[in-house]
């Protein structure tokens, strides 16, 4: 494989920002050029941009009993979509104020499962939708005592309604495989902890 195309400063150019709605997120559209692989730059584009806090998702796995914890909550994009709204994800969170990923990942597990989590293990940092948002996930696992997760959960105030699951590894990875669980960060983390998880269990059983 050919090595992937670095940007420089000079690769590409912005010629308007303008910002077309601003609320909870926010909606830019851009015309920009940019170099292209046969040479020289392209021509001038329109592209809207989503613009998004970056998100922390963690996946609480007790090594001890190979079980880890998902939480159930409403989704409105999957209710458009048009597939069931009530989707089993990670615990997960919003970068939305002078804090580190992993102090979100701590506190989103006390207030969508009810659990404090241990060591954390980085992942991975990806782009859900670059085609049309600038949002980052941080991806994490995070040692926990999955016989504290029990309930119902989340902020009042935010309108959250979360249910805490705790499910055998083997039980979460087939409801990958048999998509019950469709969402990106979920399945990317339990994949990952497929392929890892003699490694992960190794160090902190």
């Amino acid at each position: 494989m050919s090595e992937i195309f670095k940007a420089g400063p000079d690769d590409v150019e912005i010629s308007e920002r303008e910002e077309c709605f601003s609320g909870f997120y926010r909606i830019e559209r851009l015309q920009l050029r940019h170099r292209q692989f046969a040479g020289g730059m392209g021509p001038l584009i329109s592209r809207e941009l989503f613009v998004r806090h970056d998100a922390v998702c963690v996946l609480p796995y007790d090594p001890q009993r190979d079980e880890v914890v998902l939480v159930e909550q409403f989704r409105v994009g999957a209710l458009e979509a048009g597939v069931n709204p009530w989707l089993l994800e990670l615990v997960a969170g919003l970068i939305d104020k002078d804090e580190e990923p992993e102090e979100v990942a701590r506190r989103e597990a006390v207030e969508e499962a009810g659990i404090t989590l241990g060591a954390l293990w980085p992942i991975a940092q990806y782009l859900p939708s670059p085609g049309g948002s600038n949002e980052l996930v941080y991806l994490f696992v995070g040692r926990c005592d999955s016989s504290q997760a029990v309930g119902i959960h989340g902020l009042a105030e935010e309108g959250e309604d979360i249910r805490v699951h705790v499910l055998p590894f083997e039980d979460a990875l087939q409801a990958v495989r048999d998509g019950r669980i469709n969402n990106a960060a979920s399945m990317l983390a339990l994949q990952w902890l497929a392929l890892n998880r003699a490694e992960v269990r190794g160090l902190w059983v």
